[in-house]
């Protein structure tokens, strides 16, 4: 009888400085050793292809979230039952409680407030010629829509965009980013349960249909804090990533620019390519209930399994020359925003942004001009910057 075949094994750190900078490399080095790989560093095998990665996205029986996805047992432990560390039933009844406020038509109806404050917004930045494309524009955006969709009071929120950087950090492995992370994330649960009450937050906003849910039992009372934090801390920093990376891309391949300018309907395509190239979100972990088989590779029950979204996207098995930044690119079946029941809640309300800032700026903007230097901020989990200093040209028409 033949042995059974070895899963490839690397010794890549996934977490150390030099990959965090730039993982796409060695994301490469993983796709190409196999469908499978052992990261010796962290016990834990990873799913690197894009093949692999949707199929265990859309076999949540198999791929379970409800033993945590992250890399250490105290998050897992923290975020136990909650929205992203659940299976279904209990998953569903949490998501059910948003869906209509999340649903095509109820975000068709918010439409035209969006696009106001993203017009006005833009109009005033870019008359300024320069600015940071991260702290004037990208992380303006998201906190003033979105905070005010769930009903924040203004006191207090301009924390959450550094909460739930330092809340992806504790996705990571026992590492110092991690350690560090954990103090910051319990001050952030400590705010929300001050904050999220029904005399603070403002009415009409999610809040109120979350606390609604909890009276009529849909929900349990504990779970509103953490459900108004899945809502929030994803919602902020995912896309402040995204509309940065939008810039940046466009700054460094004006001719794509020049091509969304001459024909706006590639925005939402465009959109997906900037999803696609960069995912804010690089990776989430899942458990395996029971014996599973991928190719040749039998992965045991319960082993903790790492999905990497950000090397899907660049997988060139399935998209062509991956590393090409193509707004005609069909992009639209990215992974950035998950795949199957775990598919971000709110990825229609980070479109309808992301679709109006590109708006409003192919309207105003002939080219971007990155003008100093570019800062990442190195995190566990996603891929940011933290300063995209830039000049723009008006659009002479």
């Amino acid at each position: 009888m033949p042995a059974a075949p070895l899963v490839p094994s690397s010794d890549i750190d996934l977490f150390s400085d030099e990959v965090l900078a730039d993982p796409y490399p060695h994301y490469k080095v993983l796709r190409d050793a196999g469908p499978v790989v052992y990261l010796s560093r962290y016990d834990v095998h990873v799913l690197a292809r894009y093949e692999q990665v949707r199929a265990a996205l859309g076999d949540w029986e198999t791929f379970s979230s409800a033993e945590g996805v992250g890399l250490n047992e105290v998050f897992n432990q923290a975020l136990t039952g909650t929205i992203i560390a659940s299976d279904p039933p209990h998953h569903q009844r949490l998501r059910n409680v948003l869906s209509d406020r999340l649903s095509p038509k109820s975000l068709r109806a918010l439409g035209p407030e969006v696009t106001r404050k993203v017009e006005e917004h833009v109009e005033k930045l870019t008359a300024q010629a320069d600015f940071d494309a991260v702290t004037d524009l990208a992380a303006v955006i998201p906190i003033s829509i979105v905070l005010d969709l769930l009903g924040f009071p203004h006191e207090g929120r301009e924390n959450l965009t550094e909460w739930g950087e330092e809340t992806f950090n504790a996705v990571g492995p026992a590492n110092r980013r991690m350690q560090e992370a954990l103090p910051r994330m319990q001050e952030m649960f400590t705010w929300l349960a001050e904050t999220c009450t029904r005399d603070r937050m403002l009415p009409g906003g999610f809040a109120t249909t979350i606390h609604e849910a909890a009276d009529r039992g849909e929900i349990p009372a504990e779970a509103v804090i953490p459900l108004m934090a899945g809502y929030s801390i994803p919602a902020l920093d995912t896309t402040v990533s995204a509309l940065a990376t939008a810039v940046r891309l466009f700054a460094e391949n004006p001719d794509e620019w020049d091509a969304v300018r001459a024909d706006p309907s590639l925005i939402p395509n465009a959109f997906n390519e900037i999803l696609r190239m960069d995912a804010p979100v690089q990776l989430f972990t899942r458990v395996t209930t029971a014996d599973h088989r991928i190719d040749d590779v039998v992965l045991p029950a319960d082993t903790r399994v790492a999905v990497l979204y950000g090397s899907a996207n660049r997988d060139e098995r399935h998209y062509p020359d991956p590393d090409r930044f193509d707004v005609r690119r069909p992009a639209a079946d990215h992974l950035t925003f998950g795949y199957g029941i775990h598919g971000c809640a709110g990825q229609g309300l980070a479109r309808l942004e992301g679709h109006a800032v590109l708006t409003a700026l192919a309207k105003r903007v002939e080219r971007f001009e990155i003008t100093g230097e570019t800062t990442r901020k190195l995190n566990n989990c996603t891929r940011a910057l933290s300063s995209l200093p830039t000049a723009v040209c008006p659009f002479s028409a």
